[in-house]
């Protein structure tokens, strides 16, 4: 009797596990599937231009022939992206987007396709406040298809164009040895910019960038209010002191840009793209080269208590005069390869104490102790 017993109970097990298997074939069926992931996203931003991604296909048993799968655009699938992610989103047209093969192609001995290349362009000219979706599916298999894993989602949107930076109070960023020094010296007209957020301004001065006693962008002085921004040179300081017009305010993400040209004499300060003052120069040439403790800070000039009680990004040299309207044209981001772009620090690492010139010039910049990184979110809506 007790042999019954567990004889019946064995086959209705063996039944059991049979009727399992044949409801969850993908688990034992030999299916195709994209096995590079299934939501690629591009940031829609002005620097962005081109992005290329590969797509694989797999399977999860060895074939002793060849096994082919079709991959094409597949818009119906944007809505099943707006109901799994919860956002609205419209096909990316077709102008933007090349596939490089409608076929991926499994050889014998291998699980795994080739690449299959989705290349992407002109994505800086798509409207930032939609989002596009690329849905690619597979299609007419040697083998099945796993349905859960039959399409990837390429994303375009608009996001941040800065996500994180520098914080740097009781700190500063220096090159002690310039890589490539010829660029940013002997400028006979230059423009400097960063974009800053300063907390506090309870010490006399707050530096910014540049070279005590050469060229120097600083916030307060002896005399002069902490807030406004000053300029100091070898051949003397501008502006005149005007808090009251000219003072930052705390704790508000600023732009500011200082221009030189030797041909008009004239230095310039403006702010968040617009002209704050404006004074006569008797420069000739600057260079900001200079190796050793003496040369280019950002966030030190003289003593490090003249540190900035704040947060940088976007710290730029050019060696031509930008106007206001291209100053005001792009605060946060520049294309590294812009004319007269002769050191670009987005301060945007998020990790380490090293900031990287994103120039071809390679001057790197170090800072005193280990950077805080803040993440944010520029420009805010």
């Amino acid at each position: 009797m007790r042999k019954q017993y567990f004889y019946s109970l064995g086959v209705v097990l063996c039944l059991l596990t049979l009727l399992i298997s044949c409801k969850n074939d993908e688990s034992f069926t030999n299916k195709l599937f994209i096995s590079t992931g299934k939501i690629e996203r591009i940031i829609n931003k002005p620097s962005n231009v081109t992005a290329e991604y590969t797509l694989k296909v797999a399977m999860a048993n060895l074939e002793s022939q060849p096994v082919t799968v079709g991959l094409n655009a597949d818009p119906s699938k944007v809505s099943a992206y707006t109901e799994i992610y919860k956002e609205q989103a419209e096909v990316l047209p077709a102008t933007y987007y090349h596939i490089s093969n409608t076929t991926a192609e499994i050889s014998p001995g291998s699980v795994e396709s080739a690449p299959v290349t989705v290349t992407f362009d002109q994505i800086n000219t798509l409207d930032r406040e939609k989002v596009f979706v690329l849905p690619i599916s597979l299609s007419k298999g040697s083998l099945d298809i796993l349905a859960s894993q039959q399409t990837v989602f390429y994303v375009v949107k608009g996001g941040a164009l800065i996500d994180v930076v520098a914080d740097m109070e009781d700190n500063y960023l220096h090159i002690d040895q310039w890589k490539t020094a010829a660029p940013v010296n002997n400028l006979e007209q230059l423009t400097l910019e960063a974009l800053i957020r300063v907390r506090n301004f309870d010490r006399m001065i707050s530096t910014v960038m540049g070279i005590e006693n050469q060229f120097l962008i600083r916030l307060g002085d002896a005399n002069f209010p902490p807030n406004q921004i000053q300029v100091a040179t070898s051949a003397g300081n501008m502006p005149g002191a005007d808090a009251a017009l000219k003072g930052l305010p705390a704790n508000k993400w600023i732009h500011v840009a200082v221009t030189f040209n030797n041909q008009t004499r004239k230095i310039r300060i403006y702010v968040d793209g617009k002209l704050q003052s404006e004074g006569n120069s008797n420069l000739s040439r600057v260079s900001f080269g200079v190796n050793g403790s003496n040369g280019f800070y950002i966030g030190r000039s003289y003593a490090d208590d003249r540190f900035l009680a704040g947060e940088f990004a976007e710290c730029r040299i050019w060696n031509i005069e930008r106007s206001a309207e291209e100053i005001a044209a792009n605060p946060y981001e520049v294309s590294p390869t812009s004319e007269g772009l002769v050191a670009y620090w987005k301060c945007n690492e998020g990790v380490g104490s090293v900031v990287k010139d994103y120039t071809a010039n390679g001057n790197d910049l170090t800072a005193k102790k280990a950077i805080k990184w803040n993440a944010v979110s520029l420009p805010a809506k």
